[in-house]
């Protein structure tokens, strides 16, 4: 379930990285590129739905919940710190969505295929921002020959950083 098939508010759906759950908070976190377009979207409608699978396991989740984006703050901080510079070249280049007369990644030609040095990512950090998922409803459905099975939470509280949430939970029919 590492990459998740995540859709935001303006119906636009796009294969992800996730980087943490925090089953305290029950968020997922990404990683994101500020100048991206789904940063604006998410700003403008913050409704969200990730669709989670693992094929061995036949289990599927369908998250649905709300989205922000942090682009300052220890969050932030200590998920740049843990990107190695590698990745963090990704967002030394053009923006998401930049136009080009020709194929590209969008890098500067000299970190094509080369793993940039701490220096050299320092510009990158202010492109960096990480996509906070709040859950609020999650649809779990378990594949199996014998029978399906499906269950379904809604969270009725504890939404926001150092809330305990609550949950509402049934078994539904597939």
């Amino acid at each position: 379930m590492h990459t998740p098939c995540v859709v935001t508010g303006d119906v636009d759906a796009r294969t992800m990285v996730l980087r943490e759950f925090d089953g305290d908070a029950w968020t997922l976190r990404f990683h994101t590129d500020n100048r991206a377009p789904k940063v604006a979207a998410i700003e403008a409608d913050p409704r969200m739905a990730v669709l989670l699978y693992d094929r061995g396991a036949k289990i599927q989740v369908r998250l649905r919940g709300t989205g922000r984006i942090v682009r300052e703050g220890d969050v932030v901080d200590r998920a740049w710190e843990s990107s190695i510079n590698f990745a963090k070249r990704c967002y030394l280049g053009e923006g998401p969505g930049a136009v080009s007369s020709e194929p590209t990644s969008g890098l500067p030609a000299e970190f094509e295929g080369v793993e940039p040095t701490d220096e050299q990512v320092v510009p990158a950090r202010p492109n960096f921002a990480v996509v906070l998922f709040d859950i609020i409803e999650a649809d779990w459905f378990y594949l199996a020959h014998t029978g399906h099975l499906r269950a379904q939470f809604v969270r009725t509280g504890g939404v926001g950083e150092g809330r305990e949430p609550t949950w509402d939970a049934r078994w539904v029919s597939p």
